[in-house]
């Protein structure tokens, strides 16, 4: 098979198999949310820059929410992984040969040359600077090689550089939710290439690191992750202390949120340390006490629990679980040991990192969840024939839809139970713990009016 068919034959296996990712993206994250798609040239090559903090997870955001055909560079080693080389490869990828994987790293010239030819065909690139999936609490130094090819492929007549920034709201949970930012494009210019065909350095530099404060822009940057969490926990409070919680806010909100409390995080840091060790040591004891009756912030609503609402919400969802019972319960039981070995599997490899634990809860998931409805299938159609296949399948995907919406149903009615409790038995309590919260977001407020953030 020559190069051009099988070229061919990768993008034809990508639009197959790129419905199927794309509906485990949406069943794996709850929410999935894109914003700037102004940023988005209308046609023409693109080279898109992203962060990695979720592993292969982040080039499957991409993938689904790009709005058009994406190819990525991929490290080496992912070629040559079982099941995953098999996806890279159908995603029309390209290999980057890496010093850290004890690679040759001269056969990047063919990486650089394929990513400029498909560039040059008007196509789009996806690519990862920092060179490496991390969970560390800010970007890591930028590699040159976004630039190098960026600057390659405009040498006939100029490109687009789009940043783009994902944020997780918790990135290893199943049902949690992420968020793509676009950010304005860096239009590269056609210049002279030297005749190695390489661009200068006196201009790669630059270009680097105009890359990387483009992209630092669209996500949240600390020095450790204790000051994110501190963050997080100030969103909440925010959020929760004026809302109604059972309205979902968008989390380009929520994010833009973060962002300024980080900046005001970084300012209290350097110029008022006694305030922001208040602060926190108030945003820490305040969640404790959340967590030792089993609530969160937005278990408790800022006007408290209205009998009608609560009424209302609680017939309602009864309702529903009632309905989804029958199927749930068979979905539990069926799926419950590929689940089980899902979460083995993910726990083995967490000494990898947070990073890698969505990737590995997905491929798991991708192989043991077909497995179980394939063994049940079988096995009624040695007992029963056609009626048994049926009900097998039946027994797999649809009830496991039914019991993960039953729980979904369940767990904050749950919740809201616990809540509605606190503030019939022990209205004291409920009422301190809002009093607190209002307390704190009083001082949120001031210091961000004193630091004119």
């Amino acid at each position: 098979m020559t190069h051009g068919s099988s070229r061919v034959a990768r993008l034809a296996t990508r639009d197959f198999l790129q419905p199927l990712l794309c509906s485990v993206l949406k069943l794996f994250y709850r929410r999935i949310e894109v914003t700037g798609r102004e940023h988005l040239p209308a046609d023409g090559p693109v080279v898109f820059v992203l962060n990695h903090p979720n592993s292969l997870m982040d080039p499957l955001v991409l993938l689904c929410r790009a709005g058009r055909p994406v190819s990525f560079l991929a490290k080496e080693p992912l070629f040559r992984t079982p099941l995953v080389g098999a996806l890279v490869r159908a995603m029309d990828s390209i290999p980057v040969w890496r010093r850290m994987d004890q690679a040759d790293t001269t056969k990047n010239q063919a990486t650089f040359a394929a990513a400029r030819a498909l560039l040059g065909m008007g196509g789009s690139l996806a690519l990862f600077p920092e060179g490496q999936s991390h969970d560390a609490p800010r970007l890591l130094p930028f590699r040159t090689g976004a630039a190098r090819i960026a600057l390659g492929a405009a040498e006939n007549g100029g490109l687009d550089i789009v940043p783009a920034g994902l944020f997780y709201t918790e990135k290893d949970a199943f049902r949690s939710s992420v968020l793509l930012v676009f950010g304005p494009s860096v239009h590269v210019d056609p210049i002279a290439m030297a005749e190695d065909r390489e661009p200068p350095p006196a201009i790669v530099r630059p270009l680097t690191q105009r890359l990387e404060d483009a992209l630092g822009r669209l996500t949240l940057q600390a020095d450790r992750h204790r000051a994110l969490r501190l963050v997080a926990a100030a969103e909440e409070i925010l959020r929760t202390a004026d809302e109604d919680p059972s309205r979902p806010t968008h989390l380009a909100a929520r994010f833009a949120t973060r962002q300024r409390l980080l900046e005001g995080y970084h300012r209290l840091r350097l110029e008022e340390p006694q305030d922001l060790d208040r602060l926190e040591r108030r945003l820490v004891r305040y969640h404790a006490m959340l967590r030792a009756i089993g609530l969160t912030p937005a278990l408790l609503p800022a006007s408290g629990y209205r009998a009608g609402r609560v009424l209302q919400v609680t017939v309602r969802s009864l309702l529903v679980l009632l309905l989804l019972l029958p199927a749930a319960l068979a979905g539990i039981v069926v799926n419950a040991p590929a689940w089980f070995v899902i979460q083995w599997i993910a726990r083995r490899y967490a000494r990898r990192g947070v990073d890698v634990r969505a990737t590995y809860k997905v491929i798991a998931g991708l192989i043991l969840y077909p497995l179980t409805w394939t063994a049940l299938a079988v096995i009624g159609w040695l007992r029963w024939g056609i009626l048994g296949v049926t009900v097998g399948l039946m027994l797999g995907l649809p009830a496991g839809l039914a019991a993960l919406l039953f729980l979904e149903r369940l767990q904050p009615l749950l919740g809201g139970a616990r809540g509605v409790a606190l503030a019939v038995l022990g209205r004291r309590r409920f009422l301190r713990l809002l009093a607190e919260r209002r307390a704190i977001r009083d001082e949120l407020r001031e210091l961000a009016a004193k630091l004119g953030v």
